[in-house]
């Protein structure tokens, strides 16, 4: 296995390199623009290799019976939506037609993964089957808009994916983890730092879609995981509902590009992508600090609740929400 999982993180790498050259050759590059966080146009079809790797990976897990065979089909549907934002990384698809395939791929997830059994809140669960897949539903909409909402700077997303895949694995286990540990690895060698190439939503819609996968699977295993996910993946979902929140208070048109992340606005401040990306990788160790050392999960989130608002007061006093 240590020499199939080597084999991955060199198709990750060798892909990445192959495609950036090919991108770079066809001038198939990202244009500045307004919305922008870098200022060099780059490539952007790395998300390809990191799909490739990881669907190659999975595939080889069902056929050596190493993966659930209800979560290796419910990943499986990933294909879809990675298939639909090659093209719109290309074509630039309407928001209509993104929508119908983000869609059929939350309910192709939930139905493989056969729904969503239970949302605890606490003092309360509630088991009703339409509002639990309901909400299982537009998590996992919302985890794949999200996730490419915070794919703007330099090993962002990919270093997320590469903490949530340690994470998942040393709570868990599964070697899906690995697996999309490596394909995420071999592509962030070139996008880490100076970044020679971006993901593009082909790869950061896969991630945000696998995230809402890994939550609803392993919440119907133990009620209590659906927030230990939730807080494993604070640094995301909290700042883009956070801004999301803020920006319908100031009475914005939502549908309208913006560059008032919190990582968007500390890049605005000065502060450079490596810099913003590792004092990430710091936040993401916290919180997985707080699940992995406090066993009440209620306390838990509440700590890692405070410590997001804590950063986002630090990144309003470094630039303002305007």
């Amino acid at each position: 296995m240590p020499l199939f999982y080597t084999l991955l993180l060199i198709l990750s790498f060798s892909l990445t390199y192959l495609i950036k050259n090919y991108y770079i050759k066809n001038a198939l590059l990202e244009k500045v623009n307004e919305r922008s966080s870098h200022t060099v146009p780059t490539p952007h079809g790395g998300g390809i290799a990191i799909a490739v790797t990881w669907f190659v990976g999975l595939i080889y897990l069902q056929l050596t019976s190493q993966i659930e065979s209800n979560l290796f089909y419910a990943l499986l549907v990933g294909v879809i939506i990675s298939v639909v934002s090659f093209f719109d990384d290309i074509y630039k698809l309407s928001p209509k037609i993104r929508l119908i395939a983000q869609a059929v791929v939350a309910f192709g997830g939930l139905f493989f993964l056969g729904g969503f059994n239970s949302l605890e809140f606490g003092l309360f669960n509630i088991e009703n089957q339409i509002i639990t897949n309901l909400f299982a539903f537009l998590l996992i909409i919302w985890f794949i808009n999200l996730y490419n909402f915070l794919d703007g700077i330099n090993g962002y997303a990919g270093s997320e994916a590469l903490f949530l895949s340690v994470a998942g694995f040393m709570l868990f286990g599964g070697e899906h983890f690995v697996v999309l540990a490596m394909a995420v690895l071999g592509f962030l060698y070139w996008n880490f730092g100076n970044a020679k190439i971006f993901m593009g939503d082909v790869g950061s819609t896969l991630l945000g879609y696998n995230v809402a996968i890994f939550t609803i699977y392993y919440a119907n295993q133990n009620v209590t995981n659906l927030w230990v996910w939730i807080i494993l993946f604070g640094v995301f979902w909290f700042d883009a509902t956070w801004t999301l929140l803020r920006r319908k208070l100031n009475h914005e048109k939502l549908s309208i590009a913006h560059k008032k992340h919190a990582y968007q606005r500390l890049t605005q401040s000065g502060w450079s992508h490596f810099k913003v990306t590792n004092y990430a990788i710091i936040l993401n160790i916290l919180l997985f600090a707080l699940v992995y050392f406090i066993p009440n999960i209620l306390i838990s989130f509440i700590l890692a609740l405070l410590l997001l608002l804590i950063i986002m007061r630090f990144t309003d006093s470094k630039k303002r929400f305007e």
